[in-house]
């Protein structure tokens, strides 16, 4: 049982750490397409894209980080993930633009670094 927990953690770290990546692409590729070229702003700038990669963050960091820092007893995955759920959550709450890409880069990758440190502490 023990191991199947543990495969399921790591299954969740590494979605984690993919969603961290594809969220660091549509924020980066999306500034790029909309400043750049005009194109897209509807979509790729709209709120809820981003309400639901939090909510998406949130339950995969919870559940593997979670159950990583239960078992392995190391705070520093799940303060680091913590880290960047807060800067994921500020992005929320500034206008579209700079501010909220440099929140949301920090934040994912922050995110992607808890999901690292997990998967090495186990």
């Amino acid at each position: 049982m023990a191991s199947l927990l543990l495969q399921i953690r790591d299954r969740f770290d590494r979605l984690g750490m993919i969603l961290s990546g594809l969220c660091l692409v549509h924020c980066v590729a999306g500034l790029v397409i909309v400043a750049g070229l005009g194109l897209g702003g509807t979509f790729l700038l709209d709120p809820m894209i981003h309400r639901v990669g939090l909510l998406l963050a949130v339950l995969v960091a919870g559940a593997a980080i979670g159950l990583g820092a239960l078992r392995h007893r190391r705070r520093s995955p799940l303060v680091v993930a913590i880290a960047g759920l807060l800067f994921m959550t500020g992005a929320l709450v500034v206008d579209h633009g700079f501010e909220e890409a440099v929140l949301t880069v920090i934040g994912v990758s922050l995110v992607a670094i808890g999901h690292l440190l997990n998967l090495r502490a186990a």
